[in-house]
């Protein structure tokens, strides 16, 4: 772990393997425990009515990012909802995908089934990205359990809802999560999306678990982008065997953050670098195209063996040909290749989907707090330039995450806060080994 400190160059955040101090503010997760409950919702006048975001009223380049200060503050209109002022938001590829249009007819009927008999294109605009945020909560519906206004809590925004380049967003709480205690809300912002993203691939498609994982061999296809530098220190938390593949300037990161074999996949051979290695139970493939092709042929025959990749054609199909066509075409692509692998190989071939979920973060948050998971942040922005942060994301090669800060000096007092935190728990830590010493 220390090497992954020393890594400046690569510009992510160093955590201090140990527990920060009980906030009196967090409320458990189980069923049973004791909770604040509050029997109304504030009225959304007593808040504000206008907020500041970037949107878009069209699909298309970065052209069409606006930044407007005269957007509807999004309000609680049910009972379990959460509204989140945002500190903190980070980017990935969907954002631009999204942009640009991709998923809008799904996404359309998602957000309004009726839309299905409007003819009206516009409907779902002026639309906010951003599905990372990082903030604190403002105001709670009346069945609301596990939060109460001024807890700071993290969380991944389902594509359908309005995202966080906003001041304000609102969420169920089943998709909200208690901030990690020893991360900056510009650190926690960079999680959630791609949390979710793996722990939905590794546990619903792959079968992994804590539990489970063991010296199991996993396969990570482009693992320098944030889905892969999370999914590499989940899998080493959870005992797993890592191999990765990313370019050769990317290696001294992976590296750092624990994979047991890097392949550099620009040198030209690495598919037979990788085919003379132990073969492999579980692949994530975060690069699609010809790469599904040879990797299936890496995985361990007729031992329940899983190729997992997460660029699948079901929006693209949406987009391309109408609703009823593209599932159609979607679900007749899967079980084509779902029939071919298992009956040749068997090896099982699955589709991994970003799923937000609020209690896979509070597991995901224990894991932050002990140290096991470091933040990766590639490069940060602030609010007014969320442009540059798109074409920043456009660029390519990633190596961690591109985050916008939203609330400049809210987030500078919470970074204050969060390295006192981690003085104390240093200095806690120092006075714990001397008295070990002396006894």
């Amino acid at each position: 772990m220390s090497s992954v400190r020393a890594m400046a160059s690569t510009r992510f955040v160093s955590l201090f393997n140990a527990k920060a101090a009980d906030s009196t503010k967090t409320l458990a997760r189980a069923g049973w425990s004791v909770c604040f409950r509050r029997n109304f919702s504030t009225a959304p006048s007593r808040l504000q009515s206008c907020m500041s975001a970037w949107v878009i009223d069209q699909y298309g380049t970065n052209g069409v990012l606006k930044f407007a200060e005269e957007i509807t503050v999004p309000t609680v209109n049910s009972p379990s909802e959460v509204m989140i002022k945002v500190h903190a938001a980070s980017l990935n590829p969907l954002d631009i995908s999204m942009r640009g249009g991709y998923g809008a007819k799904l996404l359309k009927l998602r957000r309004d089934p009726m839309s299905v008999m409007d003819n009206n294109n516009d409907s779902e605009f002026p639309l906010i990205l951003g599905r990372d945020v990082s903030g604190v909560v403002v105001d709670c519906g009346s069945e609301v359990t596990h939060f109460v206004p001024g807890d700071e809590v993290w969380a991944a925004v389902p594509p359908w809802k309005q995202g966080s380049l906003a001041e304000f967003v609102t969420l169920t709480e089943y998709e909200v999560s208690h901030k990690p205690k020893l991360l900056s809300h510009t650190e926690a912002a960079s999680i959630p999306y791609v949390a979710n993203t793996a722990l939905s691939a590794f546990v619903n498609a792959g079968g992994l678990c804590r539990d489970s994982s063991s010296n199991k061999r996993v396969l990570i296809t482009g693992g320098s982008g944030g889905v892969g530098t999370f999914s590499i220190q989940l899998l080493k938390a959870w005992g797993a065997h890592v191999t990765v593949t990313c370019s050769q300037n990317a290696e001294g990161l992976i590296r750092g953050l624990g994979a047991d074999e890097v392949v550099d996949y620009t040198a030209g051979d690495a598919h037979e670098q990788l085919g003379m290695m132990e073969k492999f139970d579980v692949i994530l493939d975060g690069v699609g195209g010809e790469t599904e092709q040879w990797a299936i042929g890496l995985l361990k025959p007729w031992s329940g063996a899983k190729y997992i990749t997460l660029v699948t054609p079901l929006l693209f199909n949406t987009d391309s040909m109408g609703l009823l066509g593209g599932m159609f075409q979607t679900g007749f692509t899967l079980h084509s290749k779902a029939t071919q692998n298992i009956i040749s190989s068997g090896v099982f071939y699955r589709w991994g989907f970003y799923a937000p979920d609020g209690p896979a973060l509070d597991e995901v948050s224990k894991l932050v707090d002990a140290g096991k998971i470091l933040p990766v942040v590639e490069a940060q922005f602030p609010f007014t330039q969320v442009p540059q942060a798109f074409q920043k994301l456009e660029q390519g090669h990633a190596r961690g995450k591109t985050v916008v800060r939203v609330a400049e000096e809210d987030e500078r007092q919470a970074e204050e806060l969060v390295q006192n935190r981690r003085k104390e728990t240093a200095e806690s830590e120092q006075e714990v080994q001397e008295m070990a010493k002396q006894n």
